[in-house]
């Protein structure tokens, strides 16, 4: 087989402005557009939002008696404002799974439902070390010890809300992207960065005047990260699908930076064994850098799809992404590996 020619600028400049445009869960509008505006590079394919905001992209195959599905989520880790302090701070829930330590200290954005977008810090209540002393190393880092800082002239509950700011505002932190030397260093490539692999494979595709063997519906979720994103939106004579998300690295861990990565179990039990065994077939016979792991504390949205009743095989495989949930990292080798394997399942022919 030979795999459609990547454009892997178009990878890095989409993947940049998606991880730059802020979607925690629950407020992904303006993520979903701007994906919607990028799918432009592929007039062949069509897309539609579902009731429950997510994206369906459908490119029509040589044939659709068999449709192949994809899914990679755009939703990610965030806050909510939870209560505004008597000081005119926040306190706030999370959303997503994460520890408070691995935001310390960020910069975030406060979507206030009157007053636009307000700027602030997420800190620790007791933060400062010229006052609290030794407080500041021993304090356990939970939802009553962290406020944010805003960024505007308060000291009242009554200031904070007269500028517009609430419970229920959302929250996102700031992903500080940057490419390096190859790598790309952000928050939030856990999925973002596998939602740039699936349109590039698409324009790698449309670039080669290439359709796929299949008609492939890619379902681009939006609430993954609080577990039930894939649970709806295919339609109903969907094959088989293929979860695109990031690979964990670590301690007793195979996947790294330079790999995409075939996850054939993780806590909620194996993935469907032959479909895992030919991601496999096609990645040695098309050269294709991998690695095949378990991960021990995670879920996808094939598990989401398969809690909901989806009936049908699904495999997983996705890049390696450093320090998950925190200040994260790929390389691009990973990313192109990760394009390529999506291309290679795309275009070959059943067993």
């Amino acid at each position: 087989m030979n795999i459609p020619v990547i454009d892997t600028t178009f990878l890095v400049d989409f993947l940049s402005g998606l991880l730059n445009t802020p979607s925690p869960t629950g407020f992904t509008e303006r993520a979903v557009a701007f994906t919607e505006q990028a799918l432009g590079v592929c007039p062949e394919v069509q897309f539609q939002r579902t009731r429950k905001g997510a994206l369906l992209v459908t490119f029509p195959g040589q044939k659709s008696n068999a449709p192949r599905g994809l899914t990679a989520h755009i939703d990610t880790l965030g806050a909510m404002v939870k209560e505004v302090k008597s000081n005119g701070r926040l306190k706030l829930t999370k959303i997503g799974g994460y520890a408070w330590n691995t935001v310390e200290g960020e910069g975030v954005r406060v979507f206030s439902r009157k007053n636009g977008v307000v700027r602030g810090s997420l800190l620790l209540a007791k933060s400062s070390s010229h006052v609290h002393g030794g407080v500041v190393n021993e304090a356990k880092r939970d939802d009553e010890a962290m406020e944010v800082r805003l960024d505007v002239v308060t000291s009242s509950a009554d200031e904070t809300r007269a500028l517009g700011i609430g419970v229920g505002d959302f929250v996102a932190f700031d992903p500080r992207v940057e490419m390096v030397n190859g790598f790309v260093r952000s928050r939030h490539l856990d999925d973002k960065a596998c939602v740039a692999c699936i349109l590039a494979a698409f324009k790698a595709l449309h670039d080669a005047g290439l359709k796929p063997v299949q008609t492939v519906y890619a379902l681009i979720s939006n609430y993954e990260e609080v577990g039930h994103g894939a649970s709806a939106g295919f339609p109903a004579d969907l094959a088989e699908l293929l979860a695109v998300d990031m690979a964990a690295i670590g301690d007793g861990q195979t996947s790294d930076e330079f790999h995409a990565t075939l996850c054939v179990k993780d806590s909620g039990g194996p993935y469907h064994h032959g479909m895992s065994q030919r991601m496999r077939d096609l990645a040695e016979e098309n050269g294709i850098a991998h690695k095949v792991d378990i991960y021990p504390f995670y879920g996808s949205d094939g598990e989401a799809y398969w809690r909901a009743g989806g009936d049908v095989p699904v495999a997983l495989i996705g890049p390696g992404v450093d320090a998950s949930h925190s200040y994260e990292r790929t390389h691009l080798d990973a990313l192109v590996a990760t394009t390529q394997w999506v291309l290679a399942y795309l275009l070959s022919t059943p067993l």
